[in-house]
């Protein structure tokens, strides 16, 4: 799940180089420096590659704090589902 995200996040960050330095702690607003558009086309990727849909009322700032509290937020998801 990890090199997913972290495909997705250089796809939008037009960035391959970031790739290298992405980390499971990786901090997505602060460290990798997506903006309010990119987060939309982060989400909307995600969604696309696991085939979840993401309600934002249970999408909350912790969730973005880093690659791993944002891969629990989908892990939880996918239990609520499946």
């Amino acid at each position: 799940m990890f090199n997913d995200i972290k495909e997705i996040i250089v796809k939008i960050k037009e960035d391959n180089a970031l790739g290298i330095t992405l980390t499971p702690a990786s901090d997505l607003i602060n460290e990798v420096g997506l903006d309010s558009l990119q987060m939309i086309n982060f989400i909307l990727e995600v969604e696309d590659r696991f085939n979840v849909e993401i309600v934002y009322e249970d999408l909350d700032y912790s969730c973005l704090l880093s690659i791993e509290s944002f891969m629990s937020f989908l892990q939880g998801m996918e239990k609520k589902v499946g």
